[in-house]
C-alpha cells in the first residue's frame, strides 16, 4: 500500500530549504542527474514541481508510489534462468525466443519449416518466458528508481539493485551479453538478427542504475559491472553474425539497431562507436523516407500505423540520445523532405481526423508512442501546438504517471 506520508515529509523536507533553491542556481544547474534518454534537467524541474505542490506531478508521483510499493510487495526477480526451455547452446543463461509472426504449417505433418504471418503473434511465443521477464524487469527498474530519485526513500533503490543484478550481474543467475537465439523459426534457424528488436528498451537499464547509483546496495562496482555488460553486449552487436545481419536491416530494425548501438555505448563510455553510429543513422533516416515524410518500409506492413510511429520514435530517441554527444540531429536532412520533423508532420493530418488511414492496420490504433513524440517534439521544435495535440488525441496516456514525470 501506498504511505501517504512518504509524500508529506518528502514535500516538508524540500519545503524547508527554498533559499538554498533560489540562491544556488548555478548548483541546480550542475546537480540534475547526467541520464542518458530520460532528460534530467526535467526530472530536476518536476522535483521542484512537486516541492511546490503541482497537482499534475503530485498525483503522477502517488500513481508511480502505488505501482513501486506493489513491486516490493509482489515481485520476487527476473531472470533468463525462468524459463523451462534449453536454449540450442544447452546454457539457460542464453536469451531465448521464437518469431512472433510464424506459424506451423497446416500443409506439413510436422508443421515445420513455420510460415511468416505478418502482424499475427502466435500466442506460443509467450511459452518461453525471456522476452515477457525482460519487458517487466525494463519497467520495474525504471519505477523504483524514479520513484526512488523523486523521495530518496532506499528501499526502491535497493530492489532496483537486486533487479538489475539478478539479470545482468549475479553467476547463478545472469543473461549472457548475446542475443544468440533470438526469435528462432521453428524449422529454420535457432535465432535470428531480427530477435535483437527485443532488447531495444534495454536503454531504460541504464537510465535506471544511473538514478539510483552510490546508493547502499548499488555500488561503483556494481555500476562498473553492468557497464562492462553492456560494452560485452555491444561488442556482440557489433561483431557477430547475427548482430551483423540486422545492421544491414532497412526498416524499424535497422533504426532500433542503431538506437540500441548508441545507447549502450554511451552507456559503457565507447565514444567511438557513438558516433561512427549517429553517421550510419543519418544514412539509414534518408534511405527510410520519401521527400514528403512518408515511411514506405513501415506502409507495406499489416499493421502500419503501428510500425510508423515505432519507427518514428526510434528516430526521436536516437535524437536525444546524440545529445549526449552534443549532436543535434533534429533538422538533419541530407535530400529534402527526408528528416524527423517532416516524417512527424506527415502523420499530424490522421492525428487531427482530417486525413483517413488508407493503409492496412489489422490491429487498434494506440498512442503510446504517438504522445512520447509529440511531446518531445514540442521542446525541440519548440511548437506548442504538438503537445496540445498530444493532450487530444489521449488525455489518459497523456496524463500517464511517466509521461507526467519524465517529459
Amino acid at each position: 500500500m501506498v504511505n501517504p506520508k512518504i509524500i508529506v515529509s518528502f514535500l516538508f523536507i524540500f519545503s524547508c530549504i527554498p533559499t538554498i533553491h533560489a540562491q544556488k542556481n548555478s548548483e541546480i544547474v550542475s546537480s540534475f542527474p547526467k541520464t542518458l534518454a530520460i532528460d534530467g534537467q526535467i526530472l530536476q524541474k518536476n522535483q521542484e514541481l512537486i516541492v511546490s505542490n503541482d497537482p499534475d506531478k503530485v498525483a503522477a508521483l502517488k500513481s508511480l508510489l502505488k505501482k513501486a510499493d506493489k513491486l516490493l510487495v509482489d515481485v520476487k526477480t527476473y531472470s533468463v534462468m525462468d524459463k523451462k526451455q534449453v536454449p540450442p547452446s544447452g546454457d539457460k543463461h542464453d536469451y531465448m525466443s521464437t518469431g512472433p509472426y510464424w506459424w506451423p504449417d497446416p500443409s506439413k505433418p510436422d508443421g515445420l519449416p513455420y510460415i511468416k504471418k505478418d502482424g499475427l503473434r502466435n500466442p506460443t511465443y509467450y511459452d518461453i518466458s525471456d522476452s515477457q521477464e525482460i519487458d517487466k524487469l525494463e519497467d520495474a527498474a525504471l519505477t523504483l528508481a524514479l520513484v526512488y530519485y523523486f523521495t530518496k526513500e532506499n528501499k526502491y533503490a535497493d530492489f532496483a539493485s537486486k533487479l538489475l543484478k539478478t539479470w545482468f550481474l549475479d553467476a547463478e543467475t545472469r543473461q549472457n551479453p548475446n542475443l544468440n537465439f533470438g526469435q528462432g523459426i521453428p524449422g529454420l534457424n535457432t535465432g535470428r538478427g531480427t530477435g535483437i528488436i527485443e532488447t531495444r528498451d534495454l536503454f531504460r537499464i541504464g537510465d535506471a542504475a544511473i538514478l539510483i547509483q552510490n546508493t547502499p546496495n548499488w555500488s561503483t562496482k556494481d555500476h562498473q559491472d553492468l557497464k562492462k555488460w553492456f560494452s560485452d553486449y555491444l561488442t556482440w552487436m557489433i561483431e557477430s553474425p547475427i548482430g551483423k545481419e540486422e545492421a544491414k536491416a532497412k526498416n524499424n530494425h535497422g533504426t532500433f539497431y542503431s538506437e540500441q548501438i548508441i545507447a549502450f555505448s554511451l552507456f559503457s563510455d565507447r565514444p567511438e562507436v557513438t558516433l561512427n553510429e549517429i553517421e550510419v543513422f543519418k544514412n539509414r533516416m534518408e534511405s527510410q523516407l520519401l521527400p514528403d515524410g512518408s515511411q514506405p518500409f513501415e506502409l507495406l506492413r499489416t499493421k502500419s500505423w503501428g510500425y510508423v510511429n515505432m519507427n518514428l520514435y526510434g528516430y526521436f530517441l536516437i535524437a536525444k540520445l546524440a545529445e549526449n554527444s552534443n549532436i543535434s540531429l533534429w533538422n538533419q536532412q541530407i535530400t529534402e523532405g527526408k528528416n524527423m520533423k517532416n516524417a512527424l508532420d506527415w502523420i499530424v493530418p490522421y492525428l487531427k481526423n482530417e486525413k483517413k488511414w488508407e493503409y492496412e492496420q489489422i490491429q487498434k490504433i494506440s498512442y503510446g508512442e504517438t504522445i512520447k513524440i509529440l511531446k518531445l517534439a514540442a521542446k525541440r521544435y519548440s511548437n506548442p501546438e504538438y503537445e496540445n495535440l498530444a493532450k487530444t488525441i489521449d488525455l489518459k496516456t497523456y496524463n500517464s504517471d511517466i509521461i507526467q514525470l519524465t517529459n
